[in-house]
Parts: C-alpha cells; structure tokens; sequence
C-alpha cells in the first residue's frame, strides 16, 4: 500500500520522521497515523489552544516559537510559563482526560492558552494517534518523561513567581526576557547599499542604526557613529558601499536571553545597539533607550558620573554605584552577572581615579618618565568586589632610576589619596601602591617574587597570597605581558613555596555542618564566619592549584574552566564547584548588602538561625564541595 504525496511529504520532515512519537514507524503504519493528522498553521500572536476549550490532541512543533500563558487580568498582560521550539509537544494537560484518569467537573476548566510567538506550523495529533502509539514503550517513555518534566519546570516558574511577588508586593511577577523589550521593525540595507542611501534610510527612519544583511544573515550593522567617525572623518565618499563602513559581525543576542543578560553586555562592551537572533537570522533589535525604558537610568546616570568625574566629585561616585546594586539586588540578578556588572562600574572609577592621579602630577610638571602597569588585588582582582571595602593595589613600571622611583613614588601617593577620597578605606595592612613594598620596576618585583619563593615565612606567604589574586587595570599592555613573564620564570622554581602555601591551607579546614535533617531542629554551632572559614581557603585552594599547573592569573571562575580544560578538574566537579560558590556568595553578598542599607558594622560572620531551612541545606553541600577542592590540594603535596 503506498503513502498519497501529501502524508508522504508529511512524513519525510525532519521533525516528525526523527521525532521519538513517529522514530521507527514502518511506512505502512506512518500512513495510516499521518492520514488522521493535519498540518496546521498560526499568524504570530494567534492563539492556538484557547482556554476554556476541550483539547482533542496534541501539537508537534515544526517550525517557528509558541508560548504557553496565563491572562494577568490585573495588568492585561501575559504571564510567560513556558516557551517552545521546534521538536517540542503541546497539550499535555489533556493526557489525564486521554488516560481516563481526569474527575468530571461541572464546570469549565480554567486552563493557560498557546499563543503564537512567531509564525508558526504544527502537526496536530489527535488522541486516536496517541492511543495506537500508547504500547509503544519508547512513546509510552517518552511522553512520561516530558510530561513529568514539564511539570517540574512549571512548579519551579510559578514558585519563582509567587515568592517575588510576597519580596516585593508586585503584581507583575514576569522575569523580563528581551524578546519582551526588543523591538521587531528592523531596518536593514545590502552590504552593496551605498553610503548616501543608508544615510537617508536612518534619516527619514528617525533611527541612529541600520543593519547590514544578506540572505537574512546578519553582516554588520552602522551606526551614527560609524557615519561620523568612517564618512566624515576620514573622507569616505558617499557612494562607497555599506560593508566600507559597517562594523562587521556585530555582538548579538538571543530573544530568550534575561533583560540583565543585555543590559550588562550592552555596558561591559559600550555598545548602544544589540541585534536579536534566532536561528542564525534577526529577529529584532534591542537598545540602551529600550532598555532603559524597562528599568531606572541610574546605571547610565552612573558612568556618566565617573567619567566627568573631577577631584572634588569623586565622593559622590560611590552613592551612585551603591543605588545600582540596590537595583540589581532587588532584581535578583545572578551574584556572578551582578559581580560582573559592579566590578566593571568600579574598573571605570579606578581608571578615572589614575587618569586624575596623572593630570595633577602633570599640573605640577611631573611628566611620565616610562610606561607603567596598575594592578589590583583583593576582591577586586577577583572580580568579586560588591561594596567598597579597603584598598588592594600596586604599581609596576619598566625602568630603575632616580627620576622615575620619584615620579612614582608620587603618583603612588595620588592614586592611593583619590581612592580615599572615593570611598576605598585605606588598607590596614599598608598594601597601597603608595607604599614602597609594593611599587617598584620590573627588576625589584623580580627580585621581590624570588625572596618570598626563597623565604617563606609567614609573612612572606601572606604577601604571596594577596599578591596572586593580581588582576591588569591600567597602563602598558606590554608592560603587563612582560611583569607576566618574570612571574612564570619565577613560578617554574617554586614547589617547595607551593607546598609552603598548601601546608598553611591545612589548618584552615574549611568547616563541615550537621546533616540537613540535624540543621532543622539544632546545630552545634551558630555561626560561620564567611570570609575566614569558607571564601579564603577556596581562592586560596584554587590559586594553588592554578600555579601548580601553570596559570597565575585569572578570576576564581576562569581559572576554575582553565582547570577542567586542563582535565585537573572533571567537568561535573568544575560545574558543581561553580554552582556552590554561587550558593556561598549569596548569601555572603546578601548580608553584607544589608549590613551597608542598616548602617551595621560589616562582618562576615552569618548566623545560622537567620537562614531559611534551604539555604543551610544548600550552605551544607556547598561546603562539602569546597572541602573536596581543599582535598585536591592536599592530595597533591602529600601533606
């Protein structure tokens, strides 16, 4: 018996011949399953399963994105619990009706609609389909397994929901995707367009963007800048083509991506126009004014502060840095994004505080006698800084002489007293490039590195370990590539310091809580203090084990991925690591962001009857975890 043409082009798409509910269905069988389906279509923004109506089957998607929603009657918007692509089924709330499992109402379900994202095209299958597969113990499998996914994802949505709107007394609980923001009317031209007629495109367009595409591939995209800076300045004629001045594979993003995910991508890279992308083609367009349309300017409000910033304002800088962590705490954003997002606003002030320090010397006749490199240390060599706490820095630069130990020496001063003035505490260690152990050329910190190799009593050890959380902020590239290779010289001699630095880990044991079901009723302790017991012995674990193998430098998270590169780590270890040093982090950041709003003394001490029952759960397998890292550590030098 042979297929009509239209059940056997049914049957050759990809997404239902390779799907798990049609795999491995003779041809005999797929025609008389696809003679009971059809093939149906929906316009972006039509609805195709309503509420209220019986469902007769289900939906195999096979081209484009749907949603499954909720009506929020109060706001006249949808609520998002489910977004799904090619290869993905709808209608599973009507298998309990299928199976005969369902209780009869007496009214009308109140049931969530699917609502067309794009275009869309479905295999719609009905249950007399789903009934002849049932016996089928892969469809049987398979169906039970998504729905019991599903479910699971779902909970987890609503759970997230509910506990934000009891947070803040919100009624709108959406977590802000950028499909929800971006703007869907992109104007385009050809690589071949020329100048003159992008130019009158964003003109009469009243855009400050064009993108650049070619068979739907984006290719580039021209800003109003870009006119400026490539049209006017340099003189390129208005008949040039488009691709002369474009800039060329432009960042993008996804829709589905979160409202910060672009928000910090658009401020780390210092771009204003970001491209939308889904399946290789654009989809829309998202910009800062879009993006600040949806939340508070205090971000932008913020740089625009640092980098007018003279002398006598950098004081204020720190207030508004701290009303955007307020924002990003409040939102609940990731601690690793919301550490990315903060250090870089206090890169940007640094940089502003050394480019002041060079100017007032400059004032006073102290010019530059040679390149130099600023470093810091501390959280903020980690990329983990959060609120200003004290200062971590020091200076390298390329000669030894008079003149220039005397420019720097100054400069060290002025760079030391405008972050004081900004808000950074001075250290109470003395380590501040202001002082002299911690300037120098690139010989002395030579010379400086083999002595705490050479002698490691604790002192030493202690300046070793501040020392290699260093992270480059500003001055000469090359210089930095050079200090960088005095370091890896000096590194290949030092097992006996390494072993120095891992037998001082040992009595710093990373503590171990009682069992979680012990945790609900009583703890033998009270407290741990964050900082000493559980964030020291992990940076310093992983920076053992980074110069061990060969990396001195980089975040806790890079050198984390540049240890399971190197097959140090094994990649659930790496992944489970990440994940419990996010758990720790929290709740550390979270407290001492409390401390700051109540005006409290800062500690990093958490007291465990202020934790809710999950979070010492989840403090409880974290510590396991980071304790395993320690072992690593310990393994290696046979302590």
């Amino acid at each position: 018996m042979m297929m009509d043409q239209n059940q056997y082009n049914l049957y050759n798409l990809e997404a239902v011949r390779f799907h798990p509910f049609f795999c491995g269905v003779d041809p005999d069988t797929a025609q008389s399953l696809l003679a009971l389906c059809e093939i149906r279509q929906f316009k972006k923004n039509e609805i195709m399963f309503k509420k209220d109506k019986p469902r007769e089957g289900l939906l195999l998607m096979i081209e484009g994105l749907s949603e499954v929603v909720v009506r929020n009657e109060s706001n006249n918007r949808d609520e998002v619990l489910e977004v799904l692509q090619k290869g993905e089924m709808i209608g599973f709330s009507k298998l309990a009706d299928f199976l005969g499992e369902s209780k009869p109402s007496m009214k009308n379900d109140v049931m969530v609609e699917v609502k067309a994202v794009s275009a869309v095209k479905v295999l719609y299958i009905p249950f007399e389909v789903v009934t002849r597969r049932w016996d089928d113990p892969a469809v049987h499998d398979y169906l039970l397994t998504q729905v019991a996914t599903r479910l699971k994802d779902i909970y987890t949505s609503l759970a997230e929901q509910v506990k934000l709107a009891r947070d803040y007394g919100e009624n709108d609980t959406i977590k802000l995707r950028v499909q929800d923001i971006m703007s869907e009317k992109v104007v385009a031209v050809t690589s071949e367009s020329t100048v003159q007629e992008t130019a009158r495109l964003m003109h009469e367009k009243r855009i400050s963007s064009v993108l650049v595409i070619e068979k739907e591939i984006l290719k580039g995209i021209i800003t109003e800048r870009d006119m400026v800076a490539r049209v006017v300045a340099r003189g390129v004629p208005m008949t040039a083509a488009a691709q002369e001045i474009m800039t060329p594979n432009p960042l993008s993003i996804s829709r589905f991506a979160f409202y910060y995910d672009a928000i910090s991508m658009i401020l780390l890279k210092g771009i204003k126009h970001l491209p939308v992308i889904e399946d290789s083609k654009v989809v829309g367009i998202v910009t800062l004014s879009d993006l600040l349309r949806k939340k508070s300017e205090n971000v932008m409000k913020t740089i625009q502060k640092i980098e007018q910033a003279d002398r006598g304002s950098l004081p204020l800088v720190k207030s508004a840095i701290y009303e955007v962590i307020e924002t990003l705490v409040r939102d609940r954003v990731p601690i690793l994004k919301t550490f990315e997002i903060v250090t870089n606003l206090y890169d940007r002030l640094v940089l502003r505080i050394v480019e002041l320090s060079i100017q007032k010397l400059q004032e006073s006749g102290r010019q530059q006698p040679c390149s130099f490199a600023f470093y810091q240390m501390g959280s903020s060599g980690r990329e983990e800084q959060f609120i200003l706490t004290d200062q971590d820095h020091f200076l390298v630069y390329e000669d030894d002489g008079d003149k220039e130990n005397a420019y720097f020496t100054e400069l060290g001063r002025e760079i030391t007293d405008n972050m004081e003035s900004a808000g950074y505490a001075r250290c109470k260690g003395l380590m501040m490039c202001s002082e002299q152990k911690w300037r120098g050329s690139l010989a002395v910190w030579e010379e400086r590195l083999r002595k705490w190799m050479l002698q490691s009593t604790n002192d030493n050890l202690l300046l070793a370990e501040n020392f290699f959380s260093y992270r480059f902020i500003a001055g000469s590239d090359k210089l930095h590539e050079k200090f960088e290779k005095v370091i890896s010289n000096q590194m290949e001699r030092s097992r006996i310091f390494l072993y120095q630095l891992a037998q001082i880990e040992r009595e710093r044991m990373i503590p171990t809580l009682d069992h979680p079901i012990r945790s609900l009723f009583k703890l033998e302790r009270k407290t741990i203090d964050m900082k000493k017991e559980v964030l020291f012995p992990y940076h310093h674990s992983l920076q053992i084990l980074s110069l061990l193998h060969g990396n001195q430098s980089g975040t806790p998270i890079e050198k984390i991925d540049w240890l399971m590169n190197k097959r140090v780590f094994s990649d659930v270890f790496g992944e489970d690591l990440k994940e419990a040093i996010s758990h720790i982090l929290t709740l550390y950041a979270n407290q001492r962001w409390q401390q700051v709003k109540s005006g409290n003394e800062l500690t990093s001490i958490v007291s465990f009857t202020r934790l809710s029952t999950r979070e010492k759960e989840e403090l409880i397998l974290s510590l396991k975890t980071v304790r395993e890292l320690q072992g690593q550590v310990f393994t290696h030098f046979s302590l």
